[in-house]
């Protein structure tokens, strides 16, 4: 018999989680859809029922962004501008109405290549907090994804927030998307940066980049060509000539890997003037 639970506390869900295989629902937004019209053969853990795994607190050391929290919630609340770029990307997490109830943990844990709010929390050193009914661990964001719908979570974990170390949620940024159309669009390439600019002189640079790999990457290479020079146009040079060796795009019916490669350091240069103040906000960029 297939079993569904609603609990309303943390502790009741994690004490669920400990005995026997469930599958957790929150947005539903990916669930359903993979579902599709086969049976339910999985119980189904409901975590709608935990508030206080909704919403976004400030600790001594860090921004806590609760796991049932919605990009609606992301978009309305006030951030410091370095979370500029994962407003930009939660305005893109499908439509409106899809934003209401996505939650920010179940994109992540969907692992998709092209997770809309993976390249803006890596530039921001993001952790996910993973807790079982023994035992609170912590991952970094690029330790967590680690690949195609693959992700460190074990059977009787859930993940109940995520968390922005306060030194990089310093800066500006910005978050550019390439597809095919304006809207509702999965992304051929997807970028965000961070920029830490002091007297005219980029002191921190933190770049990602999304679809272009089998999980989102942080481009070394090219925040290394960023650092020491001056947040002037110059920075989209330095762009085009930095190494980009972590990207292995793959072809499909979106683009080739050829075009991605070509594409994308176009958008890391337009994510990082905008995040620069040098180039305004354009959102997505046709293909």
């Amino acid at each position: 018999m297939i079993r569904y639970a609603k609990p309303t506390t943390v502790d009741e869900a994690l004490a669920l989680l400990g005995d026997g295989a469930w599958r957790i629902l929150a947005g539903g937004t990916d669930f359903y859809p993979a579902q599709g019209i086969k049976p339910f053969r999985d119980d189904v853990l409901d975590i709608n029922g935990l508030a206080e795994l909704r919403g976004i607190a400030e600790t001594d050391g860090h921004l806590v962004i609760g796991a049932r929290t919605t990009w609606t919630d992301i978009i309305r609340h006030p951030l410091p501008p370095a979370l500029d770029a994962l407003k930009q990307a939660a305005r893109e997490v499908g439509s409106v109405q899809i934003q209401n109830v996505a939650s920010v943990a179940g994109n992540l844990c969907n692992a998709s290549p092209a997770a809309d709010g993976v390249p803006s929390l890596l530039t921001l050193d993001a952790e996910v907090e993973l807790r079982s009914a023994a035992v609170t661990r912590r991952l970094p964001l690029q330790d967590f994804i680690l690949g195609n719908r693959r992700t460190a979570l074990q059977r009787d974990e859930m993940v109940t927030a995520i968390r922005v170390p306060k030194p990089a949620s310093t800066g500006t940024s910005a978050f550019v998307k390439l597809g095919a159309r304006r809207y509702l669009v999965i992304s051929i390439a997807m970028v965000a940066a961070r920029l830490v600019v002091e007297n005219g002189i980029v002191r921190e640079a933190a770049v990602a980049v999304g679809s272009c790999s089998a999980v989102a990457k942080r481009l070394a290479g090219v925040e290394a060509a960023l650092r020491g020079r001056a947040a002037d146009g110059g920075l989209a040079d330095a762009v085009q000539s930095a190494p980009m060796a972590e990207l292995s795009p793959i072809a499909d019916v979106r683009g080739s890997a050829e075009y991605r490669l070509d594409a994308v350091r176009e958008i890391v240069a337009r994510a990082v003037l905008q995040a620069s103040g040098q180039m305004s906000d354009h959102g997505m960029v046709a293909a």
